[in-house]
């Protein structure tokens, strides 16, 4: 109507939703499924809130054909899952399992029935536990098999699939898995964590050659989780922090993948850690810099830092200093705090709920890295929902913040950034990592003890997006 604020988006731009395998398929030991690193260390005591695990998760493999027909009523034109590599290869080597690949052929066949385009994530964190025991992510002998698996995935599926992403936010693989020992595998290891960071890059370029090998025409690229971000201060100290951070989680990634070279200062920043960096081969980043068709970027918040001898003045300026570097490796070797803003809505993971930061990030990466098709491959929140007495879940801060973001894109895409398509982080409520069923991200509503679904208010608000292709204004 008119007056009504509506904001369309281009013609063909792809929205869709996104999952990944350990956190919602469950049924982890079904179909000669082997052990990943998630599986470990899910079961290790005290690794994830009340001891929670993907044994069962959403329950996803046994209700395949029901999840088939929520994508479909939700109308989104597109759908990216991720394949379990121990579900195909056990032993994360040799012999590929058939009844692992069937699980993924009914998948991606029942979506194209529906009329949804699958998108296949590679890796989305569970590494195999007997390539793990072998060194894991630190021994570059795992890249090698990452690209023997991705050739036997793109075999047996590419010619139902357009879209490929090779690597799910690997800086959480290598730093929050290996420095932070947040995530499996639960190293605190900075020199592990940058070997680590360069075999899954070098993964990524090696997974391309193949999946093209495999599947001639296909359209590959890699998922990096980015941010802005910020200095506390004008401070020198606090504006070297941000550099570092910044350094760290953006440019670590950007740089090889897009420019062919790892900034230098991050490169100093780790001289003393060892392997560290000087895993690296010549002739490596030309692999790992092998021409992308798309980037995908996954955004959630900002981040907003402070030097540690800066945290008193920070708290005087208003403010939050959630933690000190003392519980942080990380933060401790980069010298860096994160603090929150007063004023800023923060979700139940402690993130910042900042919609143009997403525009920052797409006009910086446009900017700094040249024009280039991009994907907003995960975006979302968790929030405090809950099954009403009418059987209903009406996530009313989901939907805003889905609004914001969206919004966001299309300030980008006027700014002249190429942005070809958006998917909502998730379809369904899963095992959020080391936060276990404790944070709902969902756009549908799982109760774990049943596994009944139930579509929450922004389901119904997605669709509708979708049916459009606008944004509606508020009014």
């Amino acid at each position: 109507m008119p007056g009504d604020h509506t904001r369309r988006f281009p013609e063909g731009f792809l929205f869709g939703t996104k999952t990944s395998a350990y956190q919602i398929e469950g049924s982890v030991d079904a179909g000669g499924r082997g052990a990943s690193i998630w599986d470990t260390f899910s079961h290790t005591p005290g690794a994830t809130r009340n001891g929670d695990t993907g044994d069962v998760a959403s329950d996803h493999y046994r209700r395949l054909e029901e999840d088939l027909d929520l994508i479909a009523a939700l109308g989104a034109p597109a759908y990216c899952f991720s394949v379990a590599w121990p579900r195909v290869q056990p032993d994360g080597a040799g012999a590929v399992s058939q009844r692992g690949l069937d699980f993924y052929r009914r998948l991606v066949d029942g979506l194209r029935e529906r009329g949804v385009a699958p998108v296949v994530t590679l890796y989305h964190w569970d590494l195999p536990q007997p390539l793990q025991d072998a060194g894991g992510w630190t021994a570059r002998d795992t890249a090698g098999r990452f690209a023997d698996y991705a050739a036997a995935v793109g075999a047996a599926l590419g010619d139902r699939v357009g879209l490929w992403v090779t690597h799910n936010e690997p800086w959480c693989a290598s730093w929050v898995g290996h420095a932070k020992g947040e995530h499996a595998p639960g190293l605190q290891d900075l020199g592990a964590a940058a070997a680590a960071t360069h075999h899954l890059l070098l993964s990524h370029g090696l997974g391309v050659r193949a999946l093209r090998a495999a599947v001639p025409g296909a359209q590959v690229g890699i998922g990096l989780n980015l941010q802005p971000i910020r200095a506390a201060s004008d401070h020198e100290e606090d504006l070297a922090a941000a550099s570092r951070v910044d350094g760290n989680l953006n440019r670590l990634f950007l740089d090889p993948v897009l420019r062919g070279e790892y900034p230098e200062d991050v490169l100093a920043q780790h001289a003393d850690d060892r392997p560290g960096f000087a895993v690296a081969r010549d002739g490596d980043l030309e692999v790992i810099s092998e021409p992308l068709d798309f980037l995908g970027i996954n955004y959630y918040a900002p981040k907003t830092v402070c030097a540690p001898s800066r945290m008193d003045a920070a708290r005087c300026a208003g403010l939050w200093v959630p933690r000190s570097p003392a519980t942080d490796p990380l933060g401790a070797a980069l010298r860096a705090v994160d603090v929150h803003r007063p004023g800023v809505e923060l979700t139940p993971m402690g993130w910042e709920v900042e919609p143009a930061g997403l525009t920052e990030l797409l006009v910086r990466v446009h900017r700094d890295y040249g024009p280039r098709p991009l994907h907003i491959l995960e975006n979302g929140r968790a929030a405090d929902d809950y099954v009403d007495p009418r059987g209903e879940v009406h996530d009313a801060a989901r939907i805003e913040y889905l609004r914001g973001h969206l919004g966001a894109v299309l300030d980008a895409i006027e700014r002249g950034v190429d942005v070809r398509g958006y998917f909502v982080w998730s379809l369904l409520d899963n095992f959020e990592w080391a936060h276990g069923f404790g944070m709902r991200f969902g756009l549908t509503w799982v109760d774990y003890p049943s596994g009944t679904r139930v579509p929450k208010a922004s389901f119904a608000w997605y669709r509708d997006v979708v049916r459009a292709g606008a944004l509606p204004g508020h009014g």
